[in-house]
């Protein structure tokens, strides 16, 4: 059966578009303009993700047995579709995550580079040869697929992400179910169907559509062999709650909440640049966003006298509208949130530099003024956990350990940044922050696909996604000793 059109998703199990066995759909809106219904799609229960499982599960010694320079060669025909139809991608991206149209190009280039990078390490899931205690004996390690992975995706990177977890996951010789965000199940399907159209055997790649229920049917699955999931902290904890009781291996990339530190011999004008990218590209909806700048009170003024007429003048609009510099939130809660997030810190004691409200434009949606929070306490409520929207929280500091003490006192450790001149404070930065992906004199997102993206503390559990590090997730390590 064909896939439908954003009308009507359905599930891909087994190599068909099939309707969930519950009978239930949910509209997609657009966050933009939530009078544009973008359409609906199937609701799953837990006999469609049994169903999507047991196909997985035939699949998965064939596929193995391809190994992995052909199985690549599959996911270079799926690079060529998704190339060809990269402009689908980028506007199913913006109607029904919100993101600027020039977010979604921008998103699609990645997932392409991060796919590129995958195919190219097929060559290169190696073992190694060591020396034997015995004579005529040859030692080595080599690596086997996992089993059967479930994939459950956010909403923030509808395609990024996904590929970022698909494209291992089938080149290490895993076969996979991937349960993507409610929020955003057209670029999931248009994803999988490219791997489909470029010749993908029925089985090997299954999506389910829903929310928890899908998910939770994932995690308590014995078939399942391993979940990765990108999410919130205590969606994360509950997988990995109920995953350990079976040991079911997990790779859990949750919340951050980023400083960009800014010292008082910085280059102030480059690190304004960096946060206004870091804190309201893509709405501030990202894991890496820049949510709190620490700066040196030295240069408090000046930074400020920057930032905010810069802020406050960023026009809110449309993801479609070339002209405007953000777009929506992705829906009602999460601009609720953030509102919320902003009347509390005004509560005890912040100011509002600039925004703090919802804006009105010509169409009803989701937007939220891009807000500078100062005079943040920094172990206020809005310092410490995540807001996920535009909402910058401005806090002062006292030099260099100061500004990473601050930094530091969070639950979470996703990103770190600083901007500074003196070259020993940016090594010693590198070795003091405690976050997994670090910046110096640069905005603190982006990754490129050949690093390990990953956190610390409690915002990353498991090994790292993307670069070669992700093979200590989708694969098992296995030893040999061969006497001749």
């Amino acid at each position: 059966m064909a896939q439908p059109s954003a009308d009507h998703l359905l599930n891909h199990i087994d190599g068909r578009w099939l309707p969930s066995g519950t009978g239930r759909v949910r509209p997609n809106l657009n966050p933009a303009d939530t009078d544009d219904v973008v359409g609906e799609f199937t609701e799953s229960g837990a006999e469609d993700t049994a169903a999507a499982v047991t196909a997985a599960t035939g699949a998965l010694k064939d596929w193995d047995a391809l190994g992995p320079i052909a199985r690549a060669k599959v996911l270079t025909g799926a690079a060529a579709l998704i190339g060809e139809r990269r402009e689908e991608f980028a506007e199913a991206i913006t109607r029904e995550q919100g993101k600027r149209l020039a977010e979604g190009r921008g998103e699609v280039a990645r997932s392409l580079a991060i796919l590129d990078f995958t195919v190219g390490e097929a060559r290169r899931i190696n073992g190694v040869t060591t020396p034997a205690e015995e004579p005529r004996t040859l030692a080595m390690t080599f690596r086997r697929p996992l089993g059967v992975v479930g994939l459950i995706t956010p909403w923030n990177f509808p395609v990024a992400i996904p590929m970022w977890k698909v494209a291992p996951a089938l080149v290490a010789g895993c076969t996979a179910v991937l349960k993507p965000s409610p929020l955003t199940p057209w670029t999931s399907a248009l994803l999988v169907q490219a791997f489909a159209d470029a010749g993908l055997p029925p089985g090997v790649l299954n999506l389910v559509q829903g929310d928890r229920e899908p998910g939770e049917a994932l995690v308590t699955d014995p078939r399942v062999a391993g979940l990765s999931f990108t999410g919130s902290l205590p969606v994360g904890q509950a997988i990995n709650r109920s995953g350990a009781g079976r040991l079911l291996r997990t790779q859990l990339e949750l919340g951050g909440k980023n400083a960009l530190i800014v010292l008082a011999d910085a280059d102030l004008d480059a690190a304004v640049d960096a946060i206004v990218h870091g804190a309201f590209g893509q709405s501030g909806q990202r894991c890496s966003a820049t949510s709190r700048v620490i700066v040196d009170r030295a240069v408090r003024e000046q930074l400020l006298d920057r930032l905010v007429p810069r802020v406050a003048a960023m026009r809110i609009g449309r993801g479609d509208q070339d002209w405007a510099d953000i777009g929506p939130v992705v829906n009602e809660e999460r601009m609720r949130a953030c509102l919320a997030a902003v009347r509390g810190a005004v509560a005890s004691g912040a100011k509002v530099a600039c925004g703090g409200g919802r804006a009105e434009r010509d169409t009803p949606g989701y937007f939220v003024e891009p807000t500078v929070l100062t005079d943040v306490a920094w172990d206020s409520e809005i310092a410490q956990e995540e807001v996920f929207g535009p909402v910058l929280s401005v806090i002062d500091c006292e030099g260099y350990e100061d500004a990473m003490r601050i930094s530091n006192s969070v639950k979470y450790g996703m990103s770190g940044t600083i901007f500074t001149r003196d070259s020993a404070l940016m090594f010693q930065a590198l070795q003091d922050f405690q976050a997994g992906m670090l910046h110096v004199n640069r905005p603190g997102v982006g990754a490129y696909s050949h690093l390990p993206h990953m956190g610390a503390k409690a915002s990353q559990l498991g090994a790292p996604e993307c670069s070669p590090d992700v093979w200590d997730f989708y694969t098992d390590l296995r030893s040999a000793c061969i006497k001749y």
